[in-house]
């Protein structure tokens, strides 16, 4: 496992767009299709990959998540949540960067499923519950300015000038959990 520091360096924060409100002319072509998808991100790169798929645990620990991200999930200011921070891999190359906030009261219910996670696919483990209900899409570019921007170009050789990402809240049981997905350079080869 990489440990990361999950607190983002100084900068701004992402400014999240409802999908449905943006304009899609001003978002490059390449990226539209893994931004609006619906279904499980972890099935569409599993596919893309032909079985060289695998998930870089890059740490996973309890700190204070970002002021948006404690807004999407209705918590107190200062309150610490779970954060996991992965790379999703096609092979040894990186095509996205995921953070997961999991919030105290969604721990309290069954934690054990998402602590031992490990190296496993959290979208595998939402996807096959059916309890889980997905919140509507959101959308955001980072730039070098923004803090999750240098967490997510994490030792790649090339830094983009930008990247694309969408975040969703998720209910399990009724439980909340904001899933932030960016996608690096290569997903948009494919």
């Amino acid at each position: 496992m990489t440990i990361v520091n999950p607190v983002p360096p100084r900068g701004s924060e992402p400014l999240w767009r409802p999908a449905r409100r943006l304009n899609h002319a001003n978002i490059p072509e390449k990226y539209l299709p893994w931004l609006l998808d619906q279904a499980s991100l972890t099935e569409r790169i599993i596919d893309h990959c032909l079985g060289n798929f695998y998930v870089r645990l890059l740490d996973q620990r309890r700190v204070r998540p970002l002021r948006n991200e404690a807004e999407a999930l209705g918590m107190r200011g200062g309150t610490r949540a779970i954060v996991r921070q992965v790379k999703l891999m096609c092979g040894e190359t990186p095509w996205v960067y995921a953070r997961t906030i999991i919030p105290p009261q969604t721990l309290a219910r069954k934690s054990h499923r998402f602590t031992t996670l490990g190296a496993r696919s959290l979208g595998a483990m939402l996807f096959a519950d059916p309890s889980t209900r997905r919140g509507e899409v959101q959308i955001t570019c980072l730039t070098p300015l923004d803090q999750l921007y240098h967490l997510a170009t994490l030792a790649l050789r090339d830094k983009p000038e930008m990247i694309w990402g969408r975040r969703s809240l998720f209910r399990v049981g009724g439980k909340p959990l904001l899933v932030c997905e960016f996608f690096l350079p290569d997903i948009a080869k494919f």
